[in-house]
């Protein structure tokens, strides 16, 4: 192979992996199924995409080797390929992050000024966990705490919150977390609680 064709070979590899991420819909399936496995039919359901073009975006994943597929009766069934498809998943989260202030903007309309909502880091979690001061809440649908959680966490979707509130105490600091930080299921439990008292 002469060095042209071969850095044209490299290149266009690359170019693969970037054109699977080309696309807004492609990125949010990505963040879905790094919750856990998922039916072609419920990514559909959850992104809102019909089951044709939800199918599609799969295609174009799997072709990259992005994600992995397998029967489940009459199912397909979805996964992250490789820990290293979310690495890359993240680097280009943090590279819009970091060059895009519009992305900053969306952020704070969204969620309010930095410091509004305030973030506990995995350490401290832990610690305060440990300490038994904290009440752990994963407001994800409960098919996404089925298919993994953080130790110690009791599951409350946050459609199911207004009607469960009362299973939490008031005495301890409820700490809520979903899929990821653009996902919106904490912030709005948070919200609701503060404005219940918690």
């Amino acid at each position: 192979m002469q060095n042209r064709e071969f850095k044209d070979a490299v290149f266009d590899s690359l170019a693969r992996i970037a054109a699977s991420f080309s696309a807004p819909k492609r990125l949010e399936i990505v963040e879905l199924l790094a919750q856990g496995e998922r039916s072609v039919e419920s990514i559909a359901r959850v992104t809102g995409l019909t089951h044709a073009n939800a199918s599609r975006h799969l295609g174009v994943l799997k072709q990259a080797h992005l994600v992995q597929a397998r029967s489940a009766g009459k199912h397909v069934v979805y996964r992250i390929a490789a820990p290293s498809v979310l690495r890359g998943y993240r680097a280009l989260m943090a590279l819009a992050e970091d060059r895009i202030s519009e992305l900053q903007k969306l952020v704070w309309e969204q969620f309010g000024p930095p410091g509004e909502l305030e973030t506990v880091s995995l350490e401290e979690l832990s610690a305060r966990m440990k300490k038994g001061d904290i009440v752990l809440l994963d407001v994800r649908p409960r098919e996404e705490f089925d298919a993994g959680h953080i130790a110690g966490a009791i599951s409350i979707p946050v459609d199911e919150l207004p009607d469960r509130l009362n299973e939490l105490s008031k005495s301890k600091t409820v700490v809520a977390y979903c899929r990821g930080p653009y996902c919106v299921l904490a912030p709005d439990a948070v919200r609701l609680m503060r404005s219940r008292g918690y």
